[in-house]
Order: structure tokens, then sequence, then C-alpha cells
């Protein structure tokens, strides 16, 4: 069957950042006020995070994977230690256990919401395994009471999970800590930045002193540990407080768009969305979709390509880590995780931002209808 037109004569972006006025002055008054580096935005920013999430600490930073990092390593995580965490992510949520010195050791993934699995989890624990990293993929927690259960420190990926509940507990405060990314395409957008969440003061604190090289003011200054380079800009700081105001409202933005994909896709034999627990509030962060080829006609690649044709911008999310160059190579003992592997090659992300109107979105639905009647012949 030939090709049609596409309908959009722009190409629609992935997830372009819902940036207003509001953002462009904050920026604009924080630059007269002589703070660039870290100052009152990001003290406020801790303070209105902390809050927001109900934690009694909030440490700001300077990436998400800043969070992780300094995280692994105010809990004491090192060389020799091994650190668990899910094949579907981001690399950052395994680099930083390369870069706290310990081994990550990747347990497979769920076939409902490809969240990592509680089960696969307990039979990778090991005498070495010194704590356990999962992610909250798309926005939909994964389940951590079994991975409480376990006894050993949970440090939670939350970059997809800043509106997210569990079992009607906010992510936030009920691990040791709670990793979440300011990034450029995240739920709360301040182009970089992170922040870590605990309510453990002492962990808080050390965060604290390794997210700086030096304690103390002016030309009188110690230090008291090898620190980092870490901390998050008043300026970006700004941006992440206006953004952080206007959660809900790009929230119900977001359920819009998804109630739209999921009534569309369900008409679209071999395109599957990933399960979302009705008993938890999902963050909406991403729409992903397997695209089983067998009944959809074509593969993930195929399907990619030809919404590109369309004019339509998609992502993936995510290939396995463990069967990366650097994974593959360094821990060539791995062992085979199927579920992982399967879905690395089926998920597809869709155009979702608070930034796309209806008509946007509806363009995205249109190219997924014609691209799936072109492959199927129907």
């Amino acid at each position: 069957m030939p090709r049609l037109s596409s309908t959009r004569s722009t190409f629609l972006s992935f997830q372009p950042p819902a940036i207003g006025e509001e953002e462009i002055a904050a920026v604009a008054e924080t630059l007269r006020s002589g703070w660039l580096t870290s100052g009152p935005n990001a003290e406020e920013l801790e303070r209105r995070f902390a809050e927001y999430v109900g934690a009694r600490h909030a440490v700001a930073l300077a990436s998400g994977t800043a969070a992780l990092h300094l995280s692994l390593v105010a809990a004491g995580i090192g060389p020799g230690d091994e650190v668990i965490t899910t094949p579907i992510t981001w690399p950052a949520s395994a680099n930083v256990v390369v870069h706290a010195g310990a081994r990550p050791v990747f347990a497979d993934v769920r076939e409902s919401d490809l969240n990592i699995d509680p089960d696969a989890v307990a039979a990778a624990v090991t005498p070495r395994t010194k704590a356990i990293l999962p992610v909250h993929l798309a926005g939909q927690p994964c389940d951590l009471d079994p991975l409480h259960a376990l006894g050993l420190p949970v440090i939670e990926d939350a970059a997809h999970a800043t509106e997210s509940t569990y079992r009607g507990r906010k992510i936030g405060a009920l691990s040791l800590a709670t990793c979440f990314s300011l990034y450029a395409t995240k739920n709360v957008a301040a182009g970089e930045g992170g922040m870590v969440t605990t309510d453990d003061g002492e962990l808080a604190a050390a965060i604290r002193n390794l997210r700086l090289m030096r304690r103390g003011e002016g030309s009188l200054y110690d230090v008291t540990v090898a620190g980092f380079k870490a901390n998050l800009s008043d300026v970006l700081a700004a941006v992440a407080l206006c953004q952080l105001e206007k959660v809900e409202e790009h929230a119900e933005i977001r359920r819009r768009h998804v109630a739209a994909y999921d009534a569309a896709v369900a008409e679209l034999p071999g395109l599957e969305p990933l399960v979302r627990d009705p008993r938890d509030v999902h963050a909406l962060h991403l729409y992903v979709v397997r695209v089983k080829a067998a009944e959809a006609g074509a593969d993930r690649d195929d399907y990619q390509r030809a919404l590109r044709e369309e004019l339509i911008g998609t992502s993936i999310h995510f290939l396995p880590v463990h069967r990366l160059t650097y994974y593959r190579e360094r821990y060539p003992d791995q062992p085979s995780l199927p579920v992982a592997e399967r879905a690395g090659a089926e998920v597809l992300s869709l155009p979702l931002s608070p930034a796309h109107s209806a008509a946007d979105v509806e363009d995205a639905i249109d190219a997924l209808r014609r691209v799936h009647a072109r492959f199927t012949g129907r």
C-alpha cells in the first residue's frame, strides 16, 4: 500500500519542554540578582520539593545522575559491593554503580510494566549485595514492598516519577533515598538538575558534604571528604521552581493526551501499551507501546522509521543496558534476561509532553493509524 502524505508540515518533536513566560522572567530575575551558582533559589527548591513529596530532606544537585551517584557513595557503596538494578533503564542507573566502584547486577523485568521483577531481585542477592536500585519506568512505580522486605537499602531512580504514588504513598520518602531528574524532558524540566529526597538526616548531610569540594565561607574553608562538583545553579533552580508550580496543571494535560492514545492504540492490533497499576498514581512521563511484529505487520524499528517519515518524533525506552557494548564486554558473565531482551526490541515511545496540543497528539495518532494500516494491510 503506498504511503499517504503526512498531515503535518513541521516535525513533531518527541518531548519538548513546556516553558512559558514565568520561567523566562524567573531566569531574568535570577541573573539580575547576581546569583549564578547555588543560592536562595536552590534552597527554596529543596524546601518545596521536600514538601511536595513528603520527605524530611531534599538535596538539589547538578543532575539526576549525580543524585544517584552521591546517594550510593553516601550510603557507603564501594569496591567489592554489588548493586542490583534493572536492565530496562537509561545507562546512568548502572553507570553510577560503576562510578562508586561497585558492580551492577541486572535482574530481569516483569512482562506487564517492564519494571524490575522482585522475584528476580531476590534470586540475584548474594553476600556482596549492598543495595537495590529500582527504576520507576515511564512513571509507573515499581513494586517496592517486596524489595524493602529483602532488608537491603533501596535507592530509587525516580527520574520518571515526580507525580507518582505507590499504594497511596507519594514516591519520595519510602526508601533510604529517592533520586529525581530535572532534565529537559522530565515532568519538572529545568534543563539539567537533580534532587535526592530522604527521611535520613545523616544521609542528607553526607550528600550535601559530597556535592561540593569544600566547606566554609570565603577563603577560610576546609575539606572533610573528597567531594564532587555537583551542586545546582540558582538559574536552573529558578526554572525548576516555576515547573514545580505547574506540575499538576501539566499532569492534567498529560492525562488527556494519554487517554487519547489509549483509545486509539486499543484499536490497533500488535501495539500494546505498558500496564498501569490502578492502585498507583502513574506520573505519565512516557507513553510506551510494545510493537509485536507478528500482529503489527512490522517491527519496532520499521514503525519508528515510518513515523519519522510522517514527521512524528519517537524514542526508545530502553535498550537493555546489559547488552550495550561497555557492559557486555566488562561483565561477560551476565546472565540472559529474556523479558528485558525481548522488550528492548519492541518498545517505542510516542510523543508526550504538556507542550503538545490536542491537535499534535491527534496528528501522532493519525500517523500511527496510517502506518499500522500500511504494515498490516487493514
